[in-house]
């Protein structure tokens, strides 16, 4: 008789711990995940990184800045301008004041329009008497005073935006959402629907889109070939924010609507970082998300994140490319609570513009 000790091997046999549900999750303390993040390639201290993404990605700007890695500001305040008013005016959010781009197509549009190879035909939305650009219609808190004023920021930001991209080494995007609202007239994606924040709702004019997996993939695959045309040794680190939907057009549950939205994104970043060697992924979505933190890390709306959650996902960024992190052994990065913590109110568009609407 055959028994299972006398049965030939099988490639399930001899797996290491972080690749068994039972060993890697169920029987392991929620805090203490090991290996759940292994670097695909090094981040030199020296590594140019810049960001971009959703608000969760303003998370990861700010940690980077405090664990000494080299992130790029090519938008940077004017040197007397109030520290404790900068966040307010989308200075140093990001490495660029694009503010929330939460859509791939959107931020594949914001190297075209850097690069002159798109200009949308919808240029200004009224708000409160003045005007806003409406693919940054929260840069500031109170609108242009004049078109001249939008104009001129909008072509010093756009510059500043091309400068980011030939002098980046890596660059860190969070995929946000899949649903997003478009102009017929040319297909230009805006951050908010019109009408929410600035501007105008008009049925004839803007339409709602859900975007496809092949879509998606489609459109980060143009804007990293574009990006490696103009800097060649580009390298990408992709995430997905871990931040449910506010509200959904789509006619769906909110809560199915998130579930297709995030394994969407989930599987254009798992796809391009297996066939890509120089695209990696971190998985801060699952961090948070993972049945063993029942929800812990998210703050009682169940849907932005708490400061505790942010630093336990950056720990593991760290222990894997902090300058000199040691690791406990655990696999978390020794580094002080303090070096871990700081300013993490993110300036979330999508956030406000659901208080607009009341679904805070």
């Amino acid at each position: 008789m055959v028994t299972n000790r006398d049965a030939p091997p099988h490639p399930y046999q001899d797996l290491p711990d972080r690749q068994v549900w039972r060993k890697a999750v169920a029987d392991t303390h929620p805090l203490q995940l090991d290996g759940i993040y292994r670097r695909k390639f090094d981040v030199s201290p020296e590594a140019r990184i810049s960001t971009a993404g959703s608000c969760f990605a303003q998370h990861i700007a700010k940690a980077l800045k405090r664990n000494g890695f080299n992130f790029q500001d090519f938008e940077p305040a004017p040197s007397l301008f109030p520290a404790h008013r900068m966040p307010a005016y989308n200075y140093g959010v990001y490495s660029a004041r694009y503010c929330n781009i939460y859509t791939a197509r959107q931020m594949l549009q914001t190297f075209e329009r850097a690069m002159g190879l798109f200009k949308p035909t919808e240029e200004i939305w009224e708000k409160d008497g003045g005007v806003a650009d409406p693919f940054r219609p929260l840069v500031e808190p109170e609108p242009f005073e004049s078109v001249e004023e939008l104009m001129h920021a909008r072509r010093a930001h756009l510059a500043s935006v091309q400068a980011m991209f030939y002098n980046t080494d890596i660059f860190i995007f969070t995929l946000g959402l899949t649903e997003a609202w478009i102009s017929k007239r040319d297909g230009a994606v805006f951050p908010l629907c019109p009408g929410t924040v600035a501007g105008q709702f008009r049925e004839e004019e803007h339409a709602f889109r859900n975007f496809t997996h092949a879509e998606i993939l489609q459109d980060m695959l143009s804007l990293i070939r574009h990006l490696r045309a103009i800097n060649g040794q580009m390298r990408f680190i992709l995430t997905v924010s871990p931040v449910p939907l506010t509200a959904t057009k789509t006619g769906q549950h909110v809560l199915a609507a998130t579930t297709y939205s995030k394994s969407v994104l989930r599987g254009v970043a798992g796809e391009l970082a297996a066939e890509l060697d120089f695209v990696d992924y971190f998985p801060s979505y699952e961090i948070i998300t993972a049945p063993s933190m029942r929800g812990m890390f998210y703050d009682n709306n169940l849907r932005t994140v708490n400061s505790s959650g942010v630093d336990y996902v950056m720990s593991h960024f760290l222990a894997e490319h902090a300058p000199g992190a040691v690791k406990h052994e655990n696999g978390i990065a020794a580094r002080s609570k303090k070096d871990l913590t700081g300013d993490l109110e993110g300036v979330c568009e999508e956030m406000m513009q659901a208080q607009g609407l009341g679904y805070a």
